[in-house]
């Protein structure tokens, strides 16, 4: 079975998961907990002057997070933990009700690198945000959460498409409507019930940031329940372990080396390029401010920056015992082996040897394995947020994460021992050199 401190984690990350089916509901869920942890949530269009102690910005689908107790000098390194929240799925059109052949259907977009035979036959909830009209013009944000079998995606029968077996074969473009009710399309229908779940009425809704998600909770896999089976692993097994590390850190007796920063960007699976995204200017912004509302001159930013760094974890793939000739033939990660450092010398990963020792030492004082990473010569390589932190802040940084099978299906595995090691690790790297 496995060992209790990591199964109490993977307990906890299930829970996380669980409440967190959109980017937003993510960021609540991590901001919940570091509230809980002593931290405050700061707005842009606060003060900041004198702030210290554990301190949250969210923007969106984006939390930015840090803690610096009273007497942090203002030029004193960070180390940052960037993750994102978002995952490839299903998003609602904005002009959703749509229908075919007396099925009343909803239309949807695809977001990200999306297998989509993953996610077809699966009973499908709703969740996302939706921008009400609120007083005096203004307009508020509300989360929505629907964990309803309300739709499907019906798979064509077998006996209409013999070929269906024949690479998986699958329309990506026509045949992705979700089925949830019978009858003409409706107009409106979909708006009335996302509404009335969010407790507020239609006319309300001026917008929205709606998509699918699959309804079975997530759990347990293998004959000693050794691995984790779950919707949206990536990134979330790296936001919680972010979250607990901060924590953790705000709570430890030790003076800081570091300030410790968790940075949870939206819109990683679609190229990070807005304004909650890895190439936007927010990370730096919220940084460079914190120095200045501890006192800090321009001249105490630039020692912050020059001597911080940056571990960027996202998923990563362990090794396919039905395509092991996918991946490279010396480099072959398993579950509940520890984490890998991902390696690209194209810098499609930002990993150099210096952030190979930086993370290995971080997993000697958590007493963790870990594991190396390439991808095949003749396979292309995923990209995370590393490179793009690099580049954007000059940050020297090393790019890790969970390894697991099916990664961006609706339902993605990896070890249940994992999570809980990346947390140890994480924890190890924000608090000591």
């Amino acid at each position: 079975m496995t060992p209790v401190p990591h199964r109490s984690h993977a307990d906890d990350l299930l829970s996380f998961i669980r409440a967190s089916p959109s980017p937003y509901h993510a960021v609540a869920s991590a901001a919940q907990r570091l509230e809980k942890a002593g931290f405050r949530e700061l707005r842009g269009t606060d003060d900041w002057t004198g702030t210290t102690g554990g301190s949250f910005v969210v923007r969106g689908g984006a939390l930015i997070a840090w803690y610096a107790p009273e007497g942090t000098p203002s030029h004193t390194p960070f180390r940052i933990i960037g993750t994102h929240t978002d995952s490839p799925n299903l998003r609602i059109k904005p002009t959703p009700d749509t229908g075919s052949a007396g099925w009343r259907q909803i239309a949807v977009e695809i977001y990200g690198g999306v297998p989509l035979n993953t996610w077809l036959d699966r009973d499908l909830g709703i969740s996302g945000r939706l921008a009400l009209r609120g007083p005096g013009g203004r307009t508020d944000s509300r989360l929505v959460q629907i964990d309803e079998p309300l739709l499907r995606v019906p798979q064509l029968a077998i006996h209409l498409d013999r070929s269906v077996n024949d690479g998986l074969a699958l329309d990506r473009q026509r045949h992705i409507a979700p089925v949830w009710s019978l009858g003409a399309a409706e107009e409106g229908a979909l708006l009335r019930r996302v509404a009335a779940a969010a407790e507020a009425e239609p006319d309300e809704v001026l917008g929205w940031d709606l998509m699918l998600h699959d309804i079975q909770p997530p759990g347990y896999l293998g004959a000693e329940r050794e691995f984790v089976v779950a919707s949206r692993l990536d990134n979330l097994v790296s936001v919680h372990a972010g979250v607990t590390a901060l924590a953790a850190a705000a709570t430890a007796a030790e003076e800081p080396v570091y300030i410790p920063v968790l940075a949870a960007f939206d819109h990683e699976e679609v190229g990070s390029g807005s304004d909650t995204g890895a190439q936007s200017p927010l990370l730096e912004n919220i940084l460079s401010r914190s120095v200045k509302a501890r006192g800090g001159s321009s001249e105490d930013w630039s020692r912050a920056l020059a001597g911080a760094f940056c571990v960027s974890a996202d998923m990563a793939h362990a090794v396919h015992p039905n395509y092991a000739e996918r991946h490279d033939p010396d480099h072959r990660p398993l579950p509940n082996s520890g984490p890998t450092v991902k390696v690209n010398v194209n810098q499609r990963y930002a990993t150099d040897s210096t952030g190979i020792a930086v993370f290995a030492s971080a997993c000697e004082r958590a007493g963790a394995p870990w594991q190396p990473f390439v991808s095949n010569n003749a396979m292309p390589c995923g990209t995370s947020i590393g490179p793009l932190t690099a580049a954007r802040l000059g940050v020297q940084t090393v790019d890790v994460g969970v390894p697991g099978l099916s990664m961006h299906s609706a339902r993605e595995l990896c070890g249940a021992q994992d999570p809980g090691h990346l947390a140890a690790i994480l924890g190890a790297f924000v608090t000591s050199d």
